[in-house]
């Protein structure tokens, strides 16, 4: 947890709204508190505070059932600066709600049998009432208890003014019902099948992983978070660049305001600088009223260039000086404005190699890497966190298809272990949407991933797995399909769904373009479908298909 915790939701001065109001307010605040990429802990104590304050009680936790270990836990990480609360199922009396899934109302702590004086002891804090009730799935009975999976409990303490009342009691089991079903939308929902607990994914909300190289990324997200200073984040395509900036600024004292961003692959060569730093009117033929740009409606938040290694030359020099001064003027005007913007840029490319080959400018470079942070391929990152992260997307999908039940064999496992991943996370994430939403029955097997050997489509065209886009026979080389040469030679025509005839005279560049212009034709020219079965982002397909034009 950081020295300040990063407050979600403003907590109100209860002295001004009554205690009704403030628990309407908590739940319809609950489904905002949940939806970003926020550290997990932040989230748990905000939310701990949200729910004391509306119960107009001293404290709140909400403990949560540890699947790997069975302990109650009250928090993700596991970093020894944290002052960390860990219970055994059974211990004490949140233990004791979650072994047997009664609701506890209690009004004199200390006269409780089963009341754990330790935790006491350790904080110096005096509990006298409590209240707690479990969190279980929505599956359960109605009700408070009921025969719904297990995933935490919460717990209140030291109503002010006496004892908690039968309304906190009805109040606080619809929360918990509502925080079971929040829990699923998080990275802290349970894998596919568990009776019991949740999954401690990884440290930040929608981000999974706990691998050496990621809790090194956490970390630096979060001393970044606390400042202001421009950040440059570099991974290979699908690593998760613009999950990450996301996670810097919702975590940053920006938070309340605007993450705007900006696809330095998709701006038009000739509208790039309105499009940044907008226009006044009559600035071009067409340009009929001022227009903002990028920059100005970052003001008070934080500016996010994606690719910003594919940003022109001409332009570079103009966003220099607006990071140097935070000042510019509009195309077509001559006030000079001004805006206050946190940068977050991001590149799949090596700025430092394109320093020296002249395509990007070094004092650029240098104010963009202020702080650097590098995210791993996945293929580095280890087994667990390919086995976190295909769970997290079993999850996902089976929510969003139906298909609640359904896990992977065993096989399907060991095919995932042994994949190479160019396409890193995003190639994962289509692999088990495609497989989820393929399985006949419950069980994902090895075809239904779909996955393809690297080194049967070249990487540079294809970052990930081709669903629906059969490979290329190979013309040359091992493994080359043993097909006489046509009397013409001339190449026989391809029969349609068969795969992608590539001439051998094309260069590396122009085979890249035909392939993504075969998927796209595929998918009756749309983009994000062709994306999807190429396994790389629109960005990639964007600048594949430009490469037509010599960029």
């Amino acid at each position: 947890m950081t020295s300040a915790m990063l407050r979600l939701v403003p907590i109100r001065d209860p002295r001004n709204v009554s205690e009704g109001e403030l628990k309407d307010e908590l739940l319809s605040d609950l489904g905002a508190m949940i939806a970003r990429e926020v550290e997990l802990d932040d989230l748990l104590e905000t939310f701990g505070l949200r729910v004391a304050e509306a119960m107009g009680a001293d404290r709140a936790t909400l403990w949560l059932v540890d699947a790997r270990t069975g302990e109650l836990r009250s928090r993700v990480a596991n970093l020894p600066e944290l002052d960390e609360l860990r219970m055994p199922i059974g211990r004490g009396v949140a233990g004791y709600v979650a072994q047997h899934g009664e609701v506890v109302n209690i009004r004199d702590a200390a006269s409780d049998q089963r009341w754990a004086p330790e935790i006491d002891q350790r904080t110096g804090y005096r509990t006298r009432s409590m209240l707690c009730v479990p969190i279980r799935e929505p599956d359960g009975a109605p009700g408070c208890p009921g025969a719904g999976k297990l995933r935490g409990v919460v717990q209140v303490l030291n109503k002010h003014g006496g004892a908690f009342t039968d309304a906190d009691e009805r109040f606080l089991c619809e929360l918990s019902q509502q925080i079971a079903r929040a829990l699923e939308y998080t990275s802290l929902r349970a894998d596919s099948g568990a009776q019991r607990g949740v999954s401690m994914r990884g440290r930040f909300n929608h981000i999974v992983g706990h691998s050496p190289a990621m809790e090194a990324v956490y970390s630096l997200i979060e001393r970044a978070a606390r400042t202001d200073a421009t950040v440059l984040l570099r991974g290979e395509t699908g690593t998760g660049k613009g999950l990450m900036a996301r996670a810097i600024h919702v975590n940053s004292e920006r938070r309340s305001g605007p993450l705007v961003h900006v696809d330095c692959t998709t701006l038009p060569a000739n509208l790039v600088e309105s499009e940044l730093f907008g226009h006044e009117r009559g600035a071009y033929t067409g340009a009929d009223s001022r227009v903002p740009g990028k920059v100005e409606m970052a003001d008070g938040g934080t500016l996010f260039l994606d690719e910003i290694g594919e940003l022109p030359l001409v332009l570079q020099s103009k966003l220099l000086r607006f990071l140097q001064e935070r000042r510019f003027e509009r195309v077509g005007g001559r006030k000079t404005c001004e805006a206050d913007v946190r940068i977050v840029a991001a590149t799949n490319r090596d700025l430092a190699d394109m320093v020296k080959s002249g395509q990007f400018r070094s004092d650029l470079y240098y104010r963009v890497r202020v702080v650097e942070i590098e995210l791993p391929a996945l293929r580095s990152r280890g087994s667990r966190d390919i086995e976190s992260l295909a769970e997290h997307f079993i999850g996902i999908f089976g929510r969003r298809y139906g298909k609640r039940g359904v896990r992977l064999s065993s096989e399907a496992r060991r095919a995932l272990m042994s994949h190479a991943w160019p396409g890193n996370v995003r190639e994962l994430e289509h692999a088990i949407e495609r497989a989820v939403v393929l399985c006949g029955d419950d069980l994902i097997d090895p075809d239904g991933l779909g996955l393809v050997p690297p080194e049967a489509v070249s990487e540079a065209a294809l970052a990930g797995p081709s669903p629906t886009l059969e490979r290329a026979q190979p013309t040359s080389g091992p493994g080359a399909a043993a097909v006489p040469p046509d009397p013409d030679d001339s190449p026989a025509p391809v029969p349609a769904g068969e795969g992608v005839w590539l001439p051998a005279e094309l260069s590396l560049d122009e085979a890249c373009r035909a392939y993504a212009e075969a998927a796209l034709e595929r998918t009756d020219g749309n983009r994000s479908a062709a994306a999807r079965q190429l396994g790389i982002g629109r960005n990639r397909l964007a600048r594949l298909l430009r490469s037509d034009d010599g960029e």
